[in-house]
């Protein structure tokens, strides 16, 4: 069972574990810097200096603590937006480069549904998302106790818990370009834009009449603020982060099933 799954899996452990140990060097320089950045800035003050924009597209409330400084300077970044764009940009190569370089034709000779062949090449995707979350969190957590600010661990383990759908929906933009394109630099452009442009949506109706259209940003249903700074943790979106990558990976099913490779 799932031999198409760890097949792909294993040529993407390495690069996994290159991902986090280099989030687990950003997250290290973050938690090294802080305590002299607090010492000698009103964090506070320089917050309030930021244009509102800023403010409101990274979620920004607080950096005077830890918690609120790695919100701003790691997760809102790193998470929500590179790891966003890293796992589109990686979903759309799972289907358009094997139609490329006409390896599917292969695939399809054996006794296999295209359906499987889509659901696990996605699912090839969900030990590299565990595993940056896994180590970058420990180091995260070693590091504030190191420098005497000890993060909460159920705040810690929240926020890199609820960034997992969403990882996964942003993923499952990039399949859904990567079976409707059959060359792997188009659906990979397009999985980028479409998830850049959703975070950029979310961003500007954000608070506005217009709120409502960004209510199809994945962004919009992981907020790492609200988690570290505040301690809420919104398990409802993250129950419809979930069911959109569901609902991704079965469009992508549907359309590789009647899609003509020829």
């Amino acid at each position: 069972m799932l031999e198409f799954a760890r097949y792909e899996t294993r040529h993407r452990v390495r690069g996994a574990v290159a991902l986090a140990v280099g989030l687990s060097v950003l997250a290290a320089l973050v938690i090294w810097l802080y305590p002299s950045f607090a010492e000698s800035i009103d964090m506070d003050q320089l917050v309030q200096s930021y244009p509102q924009p800023v403010l409101k597209a990274f979620g920004v409330e607080s950096m005077s603590t830890l918690a609120g400084f790695l919100a701003v300077e790691l997760y809102s970044f790193a998470w929500v937006i590179l790891l966003g764009l890293y796992f589109a940009y990686s979903a759309a190569s799972l289907v358009a480069d094997d139609v490329e370089r006409e390896r599917m034709d292969m695939l399809l000779s054996l006794p296999v549904s295209r359906s499987r062949i889509v659901r696990e090449k996605y699912l090839s995707l969900v030990v590299p998302i565990l595993l940056v979350n896994a180590i970058t969190a420990v180091v995260v957590y070693v590091g504030s106790v190191l420098i005497d600010h000890t993060l909460p661990a159920a705040d810690l383990l929240a926020v890199h818990a609820l960034s997992v759908p969403y990882l996964l929906a942003c993923a499952g933009v990039g399949l859904v370009a990567s079976v409707v394109f059959d060359r792997e630099s188009v659906a990979q452009r397009v999985g980028l834009g479409v998830v850049f442009a959703l975070f950029l949506v979310e961003s500007v109706v954000s608070d506005t009449d217009y709120s409502a259209v960004g209510a199809v940003a994945p962004m919009r249903y992981y907020d790492p603020t609200a988690v570290l700074v505040d301690g809420q943790y919104d398990v409802a979106g993250a129950a419809l982060l979930f069911a959109a990558a569901v609902a991704l990976v079965v469009a992508s099913q549907r359309w590789f099933r009647r899609k003509d490779l020829d």
